[in-house]
């Protein structure tokens, strides 16, 4: 890692009670819903740790404490926290919740039953080159109207926010990269929303646009079909590694030299492209 920079730090919302999967589920918050005999979170953790994002932060609420067993045992490679709310706070109040556990400015936010193959290291060159509070990671629709849809202008800056309310071309992916300057829009101790509240009213908030395909297991018919696509037979070794092998044949993990660091002050940190579009 270069003098002066510092690794970036990822938090991931787990808090939602996911009533839609409950009698799926049996007693288990959403985020650990068994895939492949692991949780699904465990390919978030995997993901993150592709570009040496090793500090997570989980922000739990419904079944806390299913998640703090889980994770107790620790995961190769990765530090992981809790930061558990009492009540529910919503996606911002959470954040606002574990502020003080998260390290590095910006940082990432990833939705803790989804995941998309966006490519971290561009949103974090495109984050910082555009010098954006907030950065939202966009998806085709593919004729998807059950998810947040998002209009940008030519820049990338978000013009429109709507939360599940229409069709639009791009879709918000479940991943954001925030300055920790937006953690001051979040009021203390009450629930409060990322996608209703705080995104629709920052004025520098931009749309990262991936060709990656989003899954998310929000209802039992998505969750069977991340299933089946992310199903391979459990390999020997430690329950970890399944998601690193599951994710390099579902084309959003291959082993290599991906790992990312924040560098404010060097011009290098910008991408050189446009910066908009996943490869």
């Amino acid at each position: 890692m270069p003098p002066g920079a510092i690794r970036p730090w990822a938090a991931i919302l787990c808090g939602g009670a996911g009533k839609r999967l409950r009698k799926v589920l049996r007693g288990r918050p959403k985020p650990m819903a068994p895939v492949a005999g692991v949780p699904f979170l465990d390919f978030l953790i995997a993901h993150l740790l592709k570009y040496g994002i090793r500090d997570i932060v989980l922000c739990t609420g419904y079944k806390s404490g299913v998640i703090e067993k889980h994770y107790r045992r620790g995961i190769p490679g990765a530090r992981i926290a809790i930061s558990r709310e009492e009540k529910p706070l919503g996606t911002a109040g959470a954040l606002k919740h574990a502020a003080a556990r998260i390290k590095s400015d910006p940082f990432f936010v990833l939705n803790g039953d989804s995941i998309c193959a966006a490519d971290l290291r561009r949103l974090l060159r495109f984050h910082l080159k555009k010098k954006a509070l907030a950065s939202v990671v966009l998806t085709k629709a593919a004729g998807r109207s059950d998810v947040g849809s998002v209009l940008t202008d030519r820049a990338g800056l978000v013009v429109k926010f709507s939360e599940k309310s229409g069709r639009c071309a791009y879709v918000n992916a479940g991943i954001y990269l925030l300055d920790k300057k937006v953690l001051a829009f979040i009021p203390k101790r009450r629930a409060f929303s990322l996608e209703y509240e705080l995104f629709p009213k920052l004025k520098n908030c931009y749309g990262f646009k991936s060709r990656a395909d989003l899954l998310d297991i929000g209802v039992p018919e998505r969750y069977k079909t991340a299933q089946q696509v992310l199903n391979l037979k459990t390999p020997p070794g430690h329950p970890a590694d399944l998601p690193l092998k599951q994710l390099a044949k579902y084309g959003q993990t291959k082993r290599g030299s991906h790992e990312i660091s924040i560098r404010h002050h060097n011009d290098n940190a910008q991408d050189k492209k446009t910066g908009q579009h996943d490869p």
